[in-house]
């Protein structure tokens, strides 16, 4: 059982590993270009984002009180702590503080991000197991079968020729003199023709 050899090309393999940084630069930047626009140092636009914030929040707290689907849960809170993010990164002057406030964003997005990655590391291992477990169990009941099913045609073939040695020397013996069928059917064996019934 030959099964097809997907290699998977080298971006979409380090995508899932960048995400997380490339989703807190992507909300720093959008941050900064607000600020530009007049969101610094401006109240409405804080307690907006503020609100936004602790309605994601919330969201995710009756998410996780009721339903319990933790990827529910971790989106809820992710779009809390982004839009806490971006409020401050919106209204602070300067960039020391939103640059802060992006290392540690970051890094919270990968501690979050390497334990979901650590549970599908494990499960994808799990299924290699078993799909292999599967493949091997499967290559031995085919060896078993073919086995089988070759040493059916190896009896098969060894008694047909058996029986035309058999047949052959049977009717070699009966065109010999002196040779009584009858004796054969005595013995059990079936009755051949005579060398009367052979000339007619």
């Amino acid at each position: 059982m030959n099964e097809p050899i997907v290699a998977r090309h080298w971006l979409a393999i380090a995508a899932p590993k960048a995400a997380p940084a490339l989703a807190t630069t992507t909300v720093l930047a959008l941050a900064r270009i607000w600020n530009a626009n007049g969101a610094e140092h401006s109240v409405g636009n804080a307690v907006l984002m503020g609100a936004l914030s602790l309605g994601a929040a919330a969201a995710g707290v009756a998410a996780g009180n009721h339903t319990g689907d933790s990827v529910l849960v971790g989106t809820a809170f992710a779009a809390s702590g982004a839009l806490a993010f971006a409020g401050v990164a919106g209204y602070a002057d300067g960039m020391p503080l939103p640059l802060l406030l992006w290392s540690l964003a970051t890094t919270g997005a990968y501690a979050l991000a390497a334990r979901y990655w650590r549970t599908d590391r494990r499960e994808t291992l799990a299924h290699e197991r078993d799909m292999t477990d599967r493949r091997e169990e499967r290559a031995h009941i085919e060896r078993v079968e073919t086995l089988r099913a070759t040493t059916q045609v190896e009896v098969a073939r060894t008694g047909a020729a058996y029986a035309e040695q058999l047949a052959a020397a049977l009717v070699h013996r009966a065109t010999l003199p002196g040779f009584d069928p009858a004796a054969l059917q005595r013995t059990g064996l079936p009755e051949l023709p005579t060398t009367e019934r052979k000339s007619a």
